[in-house]
């Protein structure tokens, strides 16, 4: 068992896994030519000396750096002379400062990294939707050395994995700490608008507000079973993906702060928590320190959404009440508004031993639905107010108001 473990860039961190099964952190710039998996104000604010000064502490503990250029689209900068030649910089400094290995989603930039860079290993992202088995021999055929698999599509679907890890010979990993609903129809177009969010150069100047993120999160308020149909591992059912050949786990979040990157850890090393399983899963929330990460200041929040002529800072001020109340700017007094009990949950794998779900309906089978009503507790009042909110929000994006712009004048259909 080996993990990948997502860093803050807060070098007690890699005192703190040492000797633990933590092969590799991961992590990049808070901004830079190919952008990420991540916006900028959701990580943390590092520049190439930090970010150098880090790998050169984990490499001291004998843990390798894999350096996250990891969007799914690079804004076709890759085939122009000036992207070239920005690519190939950020990589020239990727391998000075001593990073082992990188994380890509697009095929052309492993080419080019395979050819110019052999020296690093490569890993394909999650981002890249590996869930066939053809789409993994192609991965292995063009160079990869690492293939982490799509999450939202495998995780919950064992015959798949044990296909996919029959048929190539190449490192598969398997992401465990993530909790995006299978199979959600919103995740290309999410994973595209976050590669952009983190892109230096790109014209919205790391400017944005995550719809598809808050979409998400109030389908899980408001029904809790998409809290169960996600895509996380439990640190006590890793045995089962162990039996199917696995052993490479990857543990996020960038943004979290140390004693939760720790915490997470613990528990996928002990195989066992006892406790709220969102602690493990969810990127916000956090509630095991009050202190902001290294480099997530206000400030630097600040400097991504202060855009006076680019949002009504008004309407904006409804986003922010909102992520607020759900703690995403840091954690809230009491206790979490949403809790899903990690130990009720044991022996829910077992139906997945057998049966996926990628050609079930699921509000015909329910099975996640009867776990849900088991393990998952929310706060009525506290999901009272969020949707009030959400739908607030929602309105003033959908409607062009939260531009500034006047919602447009209902027209009666045309006729045919």
């Amino acid at each position: 068992m080996q993990f990948s473990l997502a860093t803050n860039f807060d070098d007690t961190l890699i005192d703190r896994v040492k000797g633990t099964p933590v092969r590799e952190i991961f992590g990049k710039l808070s901004s830079d030519v190919a952008g990420g998996g991540r916006a900028s104000y959701q990580i943390v604010n590092v520049n190439r000396r930090r970010v150098a000064q880090h790998i050169a502490a984990a490499r001291r503990a004998g843990i390798g750096f894999n350096y996250l250029l990891n969007a799914a689209c690079l804004d076709n900068i890759e085939v122009t002379r000036k992207g070239q030649k920005a690519i190939r910089s950020l990589l020239d400094w990727v391998c000075e400062v001593g990073a082992e290995s990188v994380t890509v989603s697009s095929p052309f930039l492993l080419n080019i990294i395979k050819n110019c860079y052999p020296e690093l290993r490569v890993r394909v992202s999650v981002f890249a939707g590996t869930d066939h088995v053809r789409k993994a021999k192609m991965w292995e055929e063009m160079g990869a050395d690492c293939v982490m698999l799509d999450s939202l599509l495998v995780n919950r679907e064992f015959e798949v994995l044990r296909a996919i890890r029959k048929a190539v010979k190449v490192e598969l990993q398997l992401l465990v700490s993530n909790n995006c609903m299978q199979s959600c129809a919103m995740s290309p177009a999410h994973m595209n608008a976050l590669a952009h969010a983190s892109q230096s150069g790109h014209h919205t100047r790391g400017f944005f507000i995550d719809w598809c993120f808050l979409q998400c999160t109030a389908m899980k308020l408001q029904d809790p079973v998409n809290y169960i149909r996600s895509e996380w591992i439990r640190p006590e059912d890793l045995h089962l993906y162990e039996e199917l050949g696995y052993d490479s786990f990857k543990i996020t979040e960038r943004g979290a702060p140390t004693d939760v990157l720790v915490n997470r850890v613990k528990a996928w090393t002990d195989r066992r928590y006892d406790g709220n399983l969102l602690e493990l899963i969810q990127p916000y929330g956090f509630r095991e320190v009050r202190d902001e990460a290294p480099g997530k200041s206000f400030l630097w929040r600040l400097k991504h959404v202060f855009r006076p002529f680019t949002v009504s800072l008004r309407r904006l001020w409804n986003v922010k009440t909102l992520m607020e109340e759900r703690g995403m700017l840091g954690a809230k007094d009491g206790p979490p508004p949403v809790q899903i009990d990690n130990r009720a949950l044991d022996g829910f794998m077992e139906r997945f031993r057998t049966a996926g779900c990628k050609d079930v309906d699921c509000n015909t089978c329910r099975y996640c639905h009867k776990w849900a009503e088991k393990a998952v507790v929310i706060d009525p009042a506290c999901r009272e107010r969020c949707a009030a909110l959400y739908k607030q929000v929602f309105d003033d994006m959908s409607s062009g108001r939260m531009w500034g712009l006047k919602p447009p004048i209902s027209r009666p259909p045309t006729s045919v």
